[in-house]
């Protein structure tokens, strides 16, 4: 096994090991925290297929985020009151199955992604990065306006969805369905990225004009990764409002895109597990320092200042020795 093949099973080993010991110990608290940690992970792969592999950097991956939270509390209410959701030109009740709502979200998520990739991917830069805030921000005060699911208050729907075979209330029985959901995302990147469509996504960051010249259109290729991108991130938005059986407009928010682009920069951008070491790193500052002082953000900032600065791998690329890409 290579390095960064040893790093990305050690990192893995860290998350899911913290968490059985946590349970055998019976910090139940501990588990759940592991479980966040997974979910944002799962967050931070979403992106990190657009932004690491793809160099499209997007400041509004929060309305992905969002988006798979709001399908799964709003299918999740309708459940609960028997109402259903639409009557024309078919009726459409809710659901509290995950294995419904999880499709559905990603569903909504890809063609919501497919709609603002095929605008905004017709600009580069710093105009790639407004357009998908702007986008991402027309969504949130959509949600806070919306009186039917609790505006600006957010929704709530107080039980979890259910899982096949299991009981989806127990901590750790739900932290492994949050983590087996991680591991397929990344052995689904690592297998694409490993593929014509990764290799020509990778080219298409690297040097466009050649793409071209070789007959390879960079538009389609990105706005498929863009789509991939976002059904990822609206899969663990999903898993994050069944997490807190609660969704708001927060999770919408420009703050959120923000947090999950930090969870690809102190993992590693373009690493593999960046996400997963940049998401325990996050969930791990914020619990320890979060109940000594309400500024530990500024401490969160250093430490991210300091990965730009002198570490641009990121933790996997400490850990790996290297600065370049795995």
């Amino acid at each position: 096994m290579s390095r960064a093949g040893t790093v990305n099973a050690a990192l893995l080993a860290v998350l899911i090991g913290g968490a059985i010991a946590a349970h055998l110990a019976g910090e139940l608290f501990v588990v759940t925290l592991a479980t966040k940690a997974a979910i944002f992970a799962l967050a931070g792969v979403g992106l990190n297929f657009a932004l690491g592999y793809g160099g499209l950097i997007s400041f509004g991956h929060a309305a992905f985020f969002g988006l798979g939270g709001y399908v799964t509390g709003i299918l999740a209410s309708h459940a609960m009151s028997g109402e259903p959701l639409t009557t024309l030109p078919y009726t459409m009740n809710g659901t509290n199955e995950m294995l419904a709502i999880w499709p559905m979200a990603m569903l909504v998520c890809g063609l919501a992604a497919l709609a603002i990739g095929a605008l905004s991917l017709r600009t580069s830069g710093v105009y790639f990065i407004m357009v998908t805030l702007a986008f991402a921000q027309m969504i949130y005060w959509f949600a806070v306006g919306w009186p039917r699911y609790g505006g600006e208050d957010g929704l709530s729907f107080y039980v979890r969805n259910v899982f096949p075979g299991v009981n989806s209330m127990q901590p750790l029985t739900w932290f492994a369905i949050c983590t087996g959901l991680l591991l397929l995302a990344l052995v689904f990147t690592a297998t694409v990225m490993r593929a014509r469509f990764g290799l020509a996504l990778q080219a298409a960051r690297r040097n466009p004009q050649r793409t071209v010249a070789v007959g390879i259109r960079p538009f389609g290729i990105r706005l498929t990764a863009f789509v991939l991108s976002a059904m990822i991130t609206g899969l663990a938005g999903s898993l994050y409002a069944d997490l807190n059986r609660f969704v708001s407009p927060a999770m919408l928010n420009w703050h959120m895109s923000g947090e999950i682009m930090v969870f690809v920069i102190l993992g590693g951008v373009g690493r593999l597990t960046g996400p997963v070491a940049g998401a325990m790193l996050f969930v791990a500052m914020e619990h320890l320092l979060g109940g000594v002082s309400e500024y530990w953000p500024a401490l969160l900032g250093l430490v991210l200042l300091g990965i730009v600065l002198f570490a641009p791998g990121g933790i996997v690329g400490i850990l790996t020795g290297g600065r370049r890409r795995v």
